[in-house]
């Protein structure tokens, strides 16, 4: 399900459209399926809620029925329409970016980030202007909101998270990860296969930062265009 339709406001809504929403994805013939929980825009979801998003898939794969046929929308003409209309919309995307060169060129000119920005404009202007309706943010507005209960993490779990790194680091050979780190420097700048120097770097306890660290000494950081 999509955790971008997911709003601060009114949480408990969220159920609503994850339900709707993985019902869809079913009727669409998805084959692997993951439902969002509700208060995944407040922090990272409580046991309580990640329970109830999986309620929500047991209940539509037990109780509604939907899935004892292959294809229930099987021949819907409107579900026909929106897959045209779909693939010709995705059609004129990609001979656009055929046309600039390939999807590289199209990044270095900026098309896709301009596009992004572009649907977020309008689709802000839509929610401002209620032509787009979201229940809790622009419509049917409470005033104040109930708070709900969010996870915190222990910071005891933290801190031996952090103690348990910095063991690792200690004990580990400075010299094997040096060469390890060297090596993955040098495949970089050669423009070999790097997959082989990071599983050496990993076997002697290179972190993910050191080895980002090195990616980002030869080649450096993207950063998009500001093309608006």
């Amino acid at each position: 399900t999509a955790g971008v339709s997911l709003t601060a406001q009114q949480p408990v809504n969220n159920v609503a459209r994850v339900t709707i929403q993985a019902l869809a994805a079913i009727l669409g013939g998805t084959n692997s399926l993951h439902t969002n929980s509700m208060d995944e825009t407040l922090a990272l979801p409580t046991e309580e809620a990640v329970k109830v998003a999986l309620r929500t898939q047991q209940i539509i794969a037990d109780e509604s029925g939907v899935a004892n046929t292959v294809d229930p929308l099987g021949g819907s003409y409107f579900v026909e329409h929106l897959t045209s209309k779909i693939e010709t919309e995705a059609m004129a995307y990609i001979r656009k970016i055929y046309d600039l060169g390939g999807m590289i060129p199209a990044i270095e000119e900026g098309y896709p980030q301009k596009e992004i920005a572009a649907a977020a404009y309008r689709f802000q202007q839509q929610l401002d202007r209620k032509e787009k309706i979201i229940v809790g943010v622009n419509k049917f507005v409470d005033g104040e909101d109930s708070p709900i209960p969010t996870l915190k993490i222990d910071q005891a779990s933290e801190d031996a998270q952090i103690a348990s790194v910095k063991k690792v680091k200690k004990a580990r050979s400075k010299d094997k990860l040096g060469s390890a780190l060297t090596r993955l420097k040098k495949d970089c700048r050669e423009d070999r296969n790097i997959f082989p120097a990071v599983l050496d770097a990993v076997k002697c306890y290179a972190s993910v930062g050191e080895i980002s660290d090195v990616f980002r000494e030869v080649w450096g950081v993207y950063r998009d265009p500001a093309n608006f």
